[in-house]
């Protein structure tokens, strides 16, 4: 493929439509594409280097995300996350965090905890260097991490999902130093909790800091992001 290649760490992992999917996927949930966009076939397959089917076929699925409305002789139009969807997304996801880290602690191997353990250092670490790009990168590795330790394949799928949703959300919100010190304390009781086998505590803090993400939002306001 020429052009703007998919990253290489996709390629063995995805068929070529699986590929071109995960590419428009996150130039829409980068912000790339401005809402109501129309995405031409030929154009994203110039772009992408590859030909226009793998790319109808990727906005079939999208259109399934509901990330992309496909209409009857006119075209696939961008259907952006919306203020009210980040909002309904993170309401839902402080009651599945929740039960995440519940089933973490009964389920997390010694090897998990390690790496969640490094996680969290490496995420102090880049906190007190105020390197949030990075610390944005680690965020996202400790969730994702969490959302395996759970032994839910159906839950690890449903959060991984609504995390890139917000992915703009997390990444603003992160870079205020507030709360990218606050997350980071909120994720090492987690942890410990979690470390702990204590499901309860576990379950509390997990929802406690998605809820304390909610209101940091709310406070930037969610119009600035969006």
């Amino acid at each position: 493929m020429e052009g703007r290649q998919v990253p290489r760490g996709n390629r063995d992992r995805y068929s070529l439509r699986g590929k071109v999917y995960e590419s428009i996927r996150e130039d829409i949930l980068s912000g790339k594409y401005p809402q109501n966009t129309e995405l031409k076939e030929a154009a994203i397959g110039a772009e992408l280097g590859v030909s226009r089917t793998p790319v109808r076929e990727a906005l079939r699925q999208l259109e399934l995300e509901g990330l992309v409305n496909i209409i009857p002789n006119r075209g696939a139009f961008v259907n952006r996350i919306t203020a009210k969807d980040v909002q309904d997304i993170y309401i839902i996801r402080s009651m599945l965090e929740g039960q995440c880290a519940r089933w973490a602690t009964e389920y997390i191997t010694e090897e998990q905890l390690e790496g969640l353990e490094e996680t969290l250092c490496l995420s102090e670490y880049h906190t007190k260097k105020g390197n949030y790009e990075k610390l944005y990168e680690l965020d996202s590795l400790f969730h994702e991490q969490l959302y395996r330790a759970s032994n839910s394949r159906i839950l690890n799928h449903v959060l991984s999902d609504f995390h890139d949703y917000v992915k703009r959300v997390r990444r603003v919100t992160l870079a205020t130093q507030g709360r990218s010190v606050k997350s980071t304390e909120e994720h090492r009781a987690i942890f410990e909790a979690v470390r702990d086998r204590d499901a309860d505590r576990a379950e509390a803090l997990a929802k406690e800091h998605v809820k304390h993400t909610i209101e940091c939002i709310q406070g930037y306001g969610l119009e600035k992001i969006l």
